[in-house]
Formats: C-alpha cells, sequence, structure tokens
C-alpha cells in the first residue's frame, strides 16, 4: 500500500511539472503528429470545444438525474483583454443556463478572470457574474490554485460572499493551512468543495497522497457535516467513498459526491441509482492540454484509459452515465 502511494505521488509530481512546461506544450500543440493524440485522450475528461457541447452533454446528465457543474476552460490569462473575454464567455454561459432552465453550478479560477494581472479585475469579474448567476438561479464555485495565490483568493471570495450567498469556494485537503481556513468559512453562506489538491506544493506546508491525507479529508468533510454546512465532496478516490457511505454523510440534504466527468462514471452512476446525489463536473474549451494532465495526475489509473484512448480513439464519456 505504502509502496503504491509513493509510487502514484511520484508520478503525479512528475506529470504536474510536465504541465506547467510551456514548452511542452507548445511543442504538442504545435506538432501535427502528437496534437490529434494528445485531443483523443482529452475528449474523455472534456465535452468539446464549444460552450454548446458543455451545455448539450450538461443537460443530458440532468435528465438522468445528475446535478451539473460547468466550467469554460483556461486559467492565468496574461492581459485584460483575455480576462474580460473569459468573463464574457461565462456571462454567455449563465444565460444559456438560464434560457435553457438548466440548474447549474458555474465553476471558473480566478486567475482565468483578472487575478493573475490585477486583484481588483477579478473581484470586479466576479461580481458581474454573481449577479448575473443570480438572476439566473445559478450558483458559481471559485476553484483553489496553487497556494501563493490562496490568501488573495480567500480575500476575494469572502468579500463577495457578504453580497452573493450563491457563491461558493474549493479548499484544498493537501495543504496545512485548510483546518483553519474551513473553521473560519463554514460560518460564510457559500457552499465548499473540498479536493484533495492538484497542485505541486512545497512540502513544509502540505501533506502528500498517503492515508493521512485521506484521514485529513475526511476531517474536513466531517467539519462541514457537523456544521450543517453545504459541501461537496469532490473525490474519486475509493477509500474516501467507503468512509463516507459508512458515516453516512451522503445522507445528509447538504452534502454531495461530486466527480469529474470521464472519471469513474460508472462509480456515479451507481451512487446515484441508490438515490444519493451526484454532480459531475463538466468543461469544455480548446485549453484542455493543462486540464488533461492535472486529470491524469489527480488520479493516476486514469493514465491507463488515457493511453488507450490515444491508440483507439473511444473518448466520449457521456454514454457511460
Amino acid at each position: 500500500m505504502v509502496v503504491t502511494l509513493s509510487i502514484e505521488k511520484q508520478f503525479s509530481d512528475s506529470l504536474k511539472s510536465i504541465a506547467r512546461n510551456l514548452k511542452m506544450k507548445e511543442y504538442i500543440q504545435q506538432s501535427s503528429e502528437l496534437n490529434p493524440i494528445f485531443q483523443r485522450a482529452a475528449k474523455r475528461f472534456v465535452t468539446g470545444d464549444l460552450r454548446e457541447d458543455g451545455v448539450s452533454v450538461g443537460n443530458q446528465l440532468i435528465q438522468k438525474g445528475y446535478r451539473i457543474s460547468l466550467e469554460f476552460i483556461g486559467e492565468n490569462t496574461i492581459n485584460k483583454e483575455e480576462c474580460l473575454q473569459a468573463k464574457d464567455e461565462f456571462i454567455a454561459l449563465m444565460k444559456e443556463c438560464g434560457d435553457r432552465r438548466l440548474s447549474a453550478r458555474i465553476s471558473f479560477d480566478l486567475s482565468h478572470i483578472g487575478l493573475s494581472i490585477e486583484p481588483g479585475l477579478a473581484y470586479q469579474n466576479l461580481m458581474e457574474m454573481a449577479k448575473e448567476a443570480q438572476f439566473h438561479g445559478l450558483s458559481l464555485m471559485i476553484s483553489m490554485e496553487e497556494s501563493a495565490k490562496t490568501d488573495q483568493i480567500l480575500a476575494i471570495y469572502k468579500k463577495v460572499a457578504v453580497d452573493y450567498s450563491n457563491v461558493g469556494i474549493t479548499l484544498q485537503a493537501q495543504l496545512h493551512r485548510t483546518f483553519e481556513d474551513i473553521n473560519e468559512l463554514i460560518h460564510y453562506p457559500g457552499a465548499i468543495r473540498i479536493v484533495k489538491g492538484a497542485y505541486q506544493e512545497p512540502s513544509d506546508i502540505c501533506t502528500p497522497r498517503s492515508e493521512k491525507l485521506d484521514q485529513r479529508y475526511l476531517e474536513l468533510v466531517e467539519i462541514c457535516v457537523k456544521a450543517g454546512h453545504q459541501v461537496s465532496i469532490a473525490s474519486h478516490d475509493n477509500a474516501i467513498y467507503e468512509q463516507v457511505i459508512e458515516r453516512g454523510f451522503l445522507r445528509n440534504p447538504y452534502v454531495e459526491a461530486e466527480m469529474l466527468y470521464g472519471i469513474r462514471p460508472e462509480f456515479c452512476k451507481k451512487l446515484k441509482d441508490e438515490g444519493l446525489p451526484v454532480r459531475v463536473y463538466l468543461t469544455y474549451g480548446v485549453e484542455w492540454y493543462l486540464y488533461l494532465c492535472h486529470r491524469i495526475a489527480e488520479y493516476p489509473p486514469n493514465l491507463y484509459t488515457a493511453i488507450t484512448d490515444m491508440i483507439c480513439g473511444k473518448g466520449d464519456s457521456s454514454q457511460l452515465y
């Protein structure tokens, strides 16, 4: 067990480093041979390039009894114009969900809408998005990013949450600081989404993939459950779900399971068919490279399906739910 976790951690850390290598990304995307191969693997985890792709798959899943999250992929935009374009796309996504009467959660990185340029820009764009989401009866979920951005992200969230209770926040179980953060954030109205953490962080501020991290994760969920606070258990790990189910967490009306599109669809269906609340996290857009690398790094068994998809080209996940 320890050996397996060690190998998975080494693999995960290596892939995270590759994901952030801009030269590697450019090489793959510009290669007429490699780019189509990687796109086949990405198709399992990304609904398509267009907004319509995400909305269409989302509608199918809602009809089957799932909850959905939708995200237009992208992060670390490098100029104000790109940030405004991203914000406008999220607004358009909300309007389309509203027009179709789709009950959806819209997820995003603050760095996609301005954090990497100016925190004030991210705040301004988020306020506009929160107002639009509220108008359409939708909720927003702020994703968590590298630990260097955590203070800024939480500061913006707290400021917006005062006016908009439909805005939630994501926390990473791997960071040592998260226990302190969550005990403060349960006093804010927004939902809390708990992930293990996809970013490679210094060892002195985080707990690596291990049984200890699993225990930390469950303790964080339990804090929300005891507080009666809305929480998303955003994990794909058997060890987590065995305990979550045994403890009856998912039987609480304010607790849900959340899994990324394309990862363990059969398990999602099993939980849903048992009457448990399951949210599927859907993405669309052309910036799929980093997203693909993170999906494989977060759940190493995805490597095998990715290789199969690269060879066989059978990546569409929509019919597996």
